[in-house]
């Protein structure tokens, strides 16, 4: 029903998490590379256990292989740069949701594409809390998108 998208993903555990979440909601889940860390790294299977049969997952060599092998009529970017929140918008069946690296978030090239649709997950205003782990930041955005659509062919 949605696409998780992984820019640059860097901490394999994250991404690990993410797979787990992405194949019990039945969700896409879109690598862009370069990640952080193999495919095969044991870290992130470990983060993903069983679930790596389950997901449906694709790995693409840069943003541009990303925008052509896929048909995104809606993506948005989540980021603490993002100047609306995320539970302000009505978010369609197949919608992208992109999520930046841990240390780096999303480059400038893809904000500027983006303008209008850049979101964030609301946080307190405080030096040192600069974002949430990304695979929870990735739970909260994608459980709203599911509770919009009423958990649709989910028990």
């Amino acid at each position: 029903m949605f696409n998780i998208v992984l820019f640059n993903p860097e901490i394999p555990q994250n991404t690990g998490n993410i797979v787990r979440t992405c194949a019990v909601t039945d969700t896409k889940l879109h690598l862009i590379k370069p990640l952080g860390f193999s495919i095969k790294d044991k870290y992130l299977k470990r983060a993903g256990l069983d679930y790596w049969d389950e997901a449906t997952i694709s790995v693409y060599e840069n943003f541009e292989d990303f925008l052509m092998k896929n048909d995104v009529k809606n993506l948005y970017l989540l980021t603490t740069k993002g100047d609306k929140n995320y539970t302000d918008f009505k978010f369609k069946e197949n919608d992208y949701f992109m999520f930046g690296a841990e240390t780096k978030g999303l480059p400038d090239y893809i904000h500027q594409k983006y303008p209008s649709t850049r979101l964030r997950i609301p946080m307190i205003p405080k030096e040192n809390a600069r974002c949430l782990n990304l695979s929870n930041s990735v739970a909260v955005l994608l459980y709203e998108a599911l509770r919009q659509h009423n958990f649709e062919s989910m028990k």
